[in-house]
């Protein structure tokens, strides 16, 4: 499954401050980037078993802004 968001991610150290968090929370051979020069910094994920709703949560665990795009 794959998933997009826009997000309030702005700089590649908000990009390795959240890799480790990332990579446990996507696990299972999934594989996710961001997309920085995107307007809406885009975050893509491709994975099973996890949901958008709790990526969003997430991200405002983490005090970012998350929205999926569909």
């Amino acid at each position: 499954m794959v998933l997009v968001f826009k997000t309030s991610v702005q700089t590649k150290a908000n990009v390795r401050r959240l890799k480790p968090l990332l990579d446990e929370l996507v696990v299972e051979r999934g594989r996710w980037n961001f997309d920085l020069e995107d307007c809406d910094r885009i975050f893509r994920l491709e994975s099973e078993g996890i949901s958008s709703h709790r990526v969003i949560s997430f991200f405002k665990e983490q005090g970012l802004e998350c929205q999926e795009l569909t």
